[in-house]
């Protein structure tokens, strides 16, 4: 009768580990979840969490993670949980640049912060960062991306093939959002500030004695903030198409629509 248990114990945790290593490896790639403020026991916890909540839903074939099928099939959901956190992550990358980029035309490049999540960044980009955070939160995006990481598991079932080359080329197509996002988000700065530079120009060149670098830079950094404060409403919207855009390219990657 222990046997018969134990047996069964070890049946019903094997089904168990396939569902929690595709959202364990959502959870350390994907933006807010991977933060080091969410420590490795609360990812734990909630991968836990919600494959248990899920788990009666799916239909788990019985595989082995010790024979080679078992250790390909750990591979997959690996793959299919970390493509899906770095379609993500390639918004947070675009919003560093496009906060750098303004930093840089303004003259603010060397104030940077150490942020232990990203890195050395630009302090426009940190509060660029922030402000995305507030506007995912608000569109419920949260909601959304852990709905779609449950629907992929009717798409893509444990135990089917994955094509590992096919989700390589797709994120690596989509990582040219990196450029495109941060050139949304920096142009009307950049454009306005480009206007300004040439305008200190034309003055420092018909009044040579004015000293370029006396009232350059502190006129840069001036209407560098001010266009930026002008400007939050259109990166707002800029900053919510491409979350927006990131959910509808998880859909159409993987098949969700």
């Amino acid at each position: 009768m222990m046997e018969l248990l134990i047996t069964e114990v070890v049946e019903r945790f094997y089904s168990f580990v396939w569902p929690m290593l595709r959202i364990s490896a959502f959870f350390l790639v994907a933006p807010f979840f991977s933060l080091q403020v969410v420590t490795v026991r609360i990812r734990v916890l909630l991968a836990a969490l919600l494959s248990w909540m899920i788990y009666p839903f799916v239909e788990i074939p019985a595989i082995d993670p010790s024979t080679v099928t078992g250790l390909v099939e750990v591979f997959n959901q690996v793959l299919v949980g970390a493509i899906m956190g770095l379609i993500l992550q390639v918004v947070t990358a675009a919003l560093v640049v496009g906060g750098q980029t303004i930093s840089m035309s303004m003259g603010l490049g060397m104030a940077n912060m150490i942020d232990p999540n990203v890195g050395n960044v630009p302090l426009l980009s940190v509060f660029i960062l922030i402000f995305s955070t507030l506007i995912f939160l608000g569109l419920g995006g949260h909601i959304i991306m852990l709905s779609l990481l449950i629907e992929t598991f009717s798409v893509l079932p444990i135990g089917q093939t994955v094509v590992p080359s096919e989700l390589f080329a797709f994120i690596i197509k989509w990582s040219s959002m990196t450029f495109l996002g941060a050139v949304l988000i920096a142009l009307p700065v950049m454009v306005s500030l480009l206007f300004i530079n040439l305008g200190i120009g034309v003055i420092t060149r018909t009044a040579p004695a004015l000293n370029i670098f006396a009232v350059g830079f502190p006129a840069m950094i001036i209407a560098g903030i001010i266009l930026f404060s002008v400007s939050m409403t259109s990166i707002g919207y800029r900053v919510q198409w491409l979350w927006l855009k990131s959910l509808e390219t998880i859909k159409e990657g993987f098949g969700l629509i």
